[in-house]
This record gives C-alpha cells, structure tokens and sequence, in this order.
C-alpha cells in the first residue's frame, strides 16, 4: 500500500502476511541481541533502550562543544532503494545458516500490493516489515563505523543523520566525500536537494532544532504541522459537542506533548496552550449560536448580568470575542482542564 509522506510524495508499505510477520518476529527476536551490541553508539534508531530523545540530546552536546556546523544527510528514498546485494553481503557476514539468508531475501524480494496488483521489489527493503529496521540499521553500521573511523562526531537515527564539524569548509568536504562513499560503497544516493550544511538553528533534526544559545526548541515545520491539526480538530463548522471536540484534542496532544515536551523552550509551549484555549472559547461561542444562549451560558458560567448582555449581543467575530472578559471568566484555563484538556506546558509542582 502507499501513504501520503509529509514532504510531497509517497511510501510504500510492504505489510506481510500474518504467517510471514510472525516468521520475521521471530527472526528479529533472534538476531536483534546478537547484533544490536556490535551497532555504533551513535546509532538511536529502532534499537532497545534508545530513542529519538537521544539523538537529539546527542547533537546538543556536540553544539555545546562548539561544533556549531551540521551536515544535514538526506538518503534520497532510502527504504526504496537499499541494493539487496549490498544489503546479503552483511547479512550473510553474521549470519552462516543458508536457509535463513535464502529466507531473509525473500522477505526483500515479496513486493507489495498496489490498488490490489502486485509489484515486485527488485530493491529496497520492505516498510512496515518487523526485521526491516534491523536490516536497515545492518546496512548503516558502514556508514558509521566509516564516520568514526574519520573522527567524525554525529548521531544518526534510521536513515537521518546529522554531522556536527566546527566550519562551513570542513562541512561541505565532509558532505561531498561521504556522498562519494555512499555511492561507491553502499549504493546510496545522498538528496542532494535537501540535504546541506549549515547552522543546526537553521535546519531541523527529528523534528526539533536548536537556538543560537544551544536549547532544544521545536522545529518551525512541525510547529506548522501541529497547528494544522489542532485548526482540524477544533474547526467551528463541525458540529461536535465541545466535550467531544476536547476528548479528540486530549488524545492527540498527550502524545505531542510526550514527544515534543522535551524541547527546553516553555514560551512556545505556553503560547500553544493559550492559542489552544482561544480555539475553543471561539468554538464553543459559535456552538452557543443564538444571542439568548449565549446569555444563558454565561450567565450560567459565572459572567455578570451586564458583561453577559452585552457580549451576548456583539457582532464581533468569534476570534475578536474568544479573548473578550466574558469568555475568559467562563470558559476559563480551569474549566477545560476539568473537561480533560492537558497543558502542552505543565505547572511547576508547588512545594
């Protein structure tokens, strides 16, 4: 099957079959002990006991070690285009069972289904597969020991990786030599469209980026990205109660928040708290519709009898009123917190 991916284009899934899933489970149950201790420190991707959380502080010791240059790395489609031939010759270094390297390419060469029609896979490896992010990390294990064996410092996560170097000359050497060898040795191409060196403030790596005083903050395209969705979720026309709208808002933003709750930025984050509030002020005074309602409810929600009468009867547009007193003393910071909202920036807990 294929999905939308965030940058235009598509991806391919190869989904196996519910027998060949359980085979590759066990295989990767087998394998990934044996390998993952021989795979680089710099390695964070699809490996026990590390995360993208690591990646990224990773990259932030090497700015606070002035190496304030990053090689930004983009493998062009690499999951597509991994070279089987490349891909057996390391899997067939560790692995001396003939029938298990006869199993593990035919895993590579199954194809996937494309509007119910089978397409074969020449090359790549299969997304969506539970051994394909070992064999992925097998594969660039090259990369990395090349890279350390270079004196190179960088972290790398599937096949996004960054290298930090100390000037903009040393960086485009580094780029274009490592390019050379991907090409020579592994059979990659290097995008080089969106790939490039310049300062980490100015380019994003596992979605976050960093300030020019070295603190991890949220790139600018996943802040566009976020706000996107939350315009989804609380768009006025939807006809959902407000209890449902927040139910829908409170699954999304805890997983956000457990993400993206590691940048040491707090101001952004309680700027989306506050624009998340307005959202739904404005929602539920569009909800409230008529003018006698409108009263009603605040009235209801504790707006004194003048203040109600007199935001109940405005034309102002519901942005211009969701940050009005009216709306503020009712619909405030507390009460959708009682509805299930989480803040994006928790309190500090009081001592």
């Amino acid at each position: 099957m294929e999905i939308p991916k965030p940058d235009g284009g598509v991806r391919k899934l190869g989904i196996p079959t519910a027998v060949d899933r359980v085979i590759q489970q066990a295989i990767l149950l087998v394998l990934s002990p044996q390998w993952d201790d021989t795979f680089s420190e710099h390695s964070f991707g699809f490996r026990p006991g590390r995360s993208a959380h690591d990646a990224v502080a990773q990259a932030q010791t090497y700015l606070e070690e002035g190496c304030t240059w990053v090689v930004d790395m983009d493998l062009e489609k690499f999951f597509d285009r991994v070279n089987h031939d490349v891909l057996m010759s390391r899997v067939a270094r560790r692995v001396k069972d003939k029938r298990l390297l006869k199993l593990i390419r035919a895993f590579l060469n199954s194809g996937v289904m494309i509007d119910g029609l089978a397409e074969a896979t020449p090359e790549g490896t299969p997304q969506g597969g539970p051994l394909s992010p070992l064999l992925s990390n097998l594969l660039l294990d090259d990369l990395d020991r090349e890279l350390a064996s270079r004196g190179l410092r960088f972290a790398r996560y599937a096949d996004d990786c960054n290298i930090y170097v100390k000037s903009q000359r040393a960086g485009e050497r580094v780029l274009q030599s490592v390019t050379r060898w991907l090409a020579t040795k592994l059979r990659l191409q290097v995008n080089q469209s969106k790939s490039a060196v310049d300062r980490p403030w100015k380019r994003k790596f596992l979605g976050f980026t960093f300030t020019t005083q070295r603190q991890r903050s949220i790139a600018p395209a996943s802040r566009v990205k976020f706000k996107k969705r939350i315009r989804k979720l609380t768009k006025r026309n939807r006809g959902a109660s407000l209890v449902q709208v927040v139910s829908e808002l409170r699954s999304y933003l805890l997983g956000w928040r457990g993400y993206f709750g590691f940048c040491q930025t707090p101001s952004v984050l309680r700027n989306f708290d506050s624009w998340i509030h307005r959202r739904l002020r404005s929602y539920a005074w569009k909800q409230w519709k008529t003018g006698n309602r409108r009263f009603a409810e605040l009235r209801r929600l504790g707006v004194e009898k003048d203040l109600a009468a007199r935001t109940a009867g405005s034309r102002k547009r519901y942005w211009h009123l969701s940050r009005r007193p009216a709306l503020n003393i009712s619909l405030t910071r507390a009460y959708l917190i009682g509805l299930g909202l989480p803040l994006l920036l928790e309190p500090e807990p009081k001592v």
